[in-house]
């Protein structure tokens, strides 16, 4: 059974770990022209928790923040948002919902300001509400010296940084973020990250999806891990590590790896032989003198991580499985 995630909480705020649920998904699938994207997905967020939401290209995230927003149909399973089918009561839902997704949508040659009031208009905002999340958003996102700039004038970081600051205006129940950091610079990078904690402190549920590991690390929250349209682990970042993940010896040879070292536990991927062991330095000093003279080509010792946790559920480092590529993303964006 999978640890349990944590609410983010703050000083003044207690935790809300036992909140009431926000998401519920069950049993979500989703096919491309018969190739799956997602099989049978369950999770679950609770009101002021943050979900990050980690895989690599092509493993489905997409295609659920997709889902959950409405922008897609699924093929069966449950999405329900504060008790609402959101795949029936669309209008309902997205009311409730704030979604940045992979792609800026703003309009270039209007201001920031124009923009910001557009889609709050659009959220259902009054006007004097509006003028004050407005000021509100452009200061959690450094963005208040950019409200009479046309947003065409903008750089990636700052485009980026007004697409979040739109789907935060009604202050949504529900924050779907998709690669909110994809091409962002640190200060912009950072800037969204405390916003995800802060947005979440104030009682939100925060879906935030990425395939930056050491993003999620730092973040400090739950994480749900999608794998070929899969969960295949979702809890609170550090019992996942010391649930499933211990050092790993990677030895890389430049031909066969010498039946020797084909023992006891290890696993292999090529010319790449993996060494689960809880005394790396101990376990080089025994293997290399059984290694022949010009044989290895690298020793890497992979440190309990999240990058730990998917190569003992997965076998595969999180780099390889993203370079694999899928046609999920492609789906996504061309139909």
């Amino acid at each position: 059974m999978c640890p349990t995630r944590r609410a983010a909480t703050s000083p003044d705020r207690p935790s809300a770990a036992h909140s009431e649920r926000v998401l519920h998904i069950s049993g979500l699938r989703k096919a491309y022209g018969g190739v799956d994207a997602l099989r049978g997905v369950d999770l679950d967020i609770a009101a002021g928790e943050v979900a990050a939401l980690l895989g690599p290209n092509g493993a489905g995230k997409t295609t659920l923040i997709s889902i959950v927003s409405g922008l897609r149909r699924a093929d069966a399973g449950v999405v329900e948002v504060d008790g609402l089918d959101a795949l029936a009561r669309t209008a309902d839902v997205r009311s409730r919902i704030g979604l940045a997704a992979q792609d800026t949508g703003v309009y270039p040659v209007v201001s920031v300001r124009h923009n910001l009031m557009l889609f709050g208009e659009l959220a259902g905002l009054n006007r004097g509400s509006l003028r004050i999340r407005i000021d509100d958003v452009a200061e959690a996102l450094d963005i208040t010296d950019l409200l009479d700039r046309k947003a065409g004038s903008l750089s990636g970081g700052q485009k980026r940084r007004v697409h979040t600051a739109i789907a935060l205006l009604h202050r949504p129940r529900l924050l779907l973020l998709d690669e909110a950091t994809t091409g962002a610079d640190v200060e912009t990078r950072a800037r969204i990250l405390d916003l995800v904690r802060h947005t979440a402190a104030e009682g939100s549920a925060v879906l935030y999806s990425t395939h930056y590991l050491a993003e999620v690390e730092s973040l400090g929250s739950g994480v749900v891990i999608l794998d070929r349209g899969q969960v295949i682990a979702d809890g609170d970042v550090h019992e996942l590590v010391g649930a499933h993940a211990m050092p790993v010896v990677e030895l890389t040879f430049n031909g066969e790896i010498p039946a020797r070292l084909r023992e006891g536990g290890v696993t292999e991927d090529g010319r790449r032989l993996r060494i689960p062991t809880g005394n790396p330095a101990a376990t080089l000093v025994e293997l290399l003198p059984q290694v022949p003279g010009g044989a290895l080509a690298s020793v890497e010792i992979v440190h309990p991580s999240l990058e730990a946790v998917y190569l003992a559920l997965t076998g595969r480092r999180y780099d390889e499985a993203d370079s694999e590529g899928s046609t999920e993303e492609s789906h996504v964006t061309s139909t």
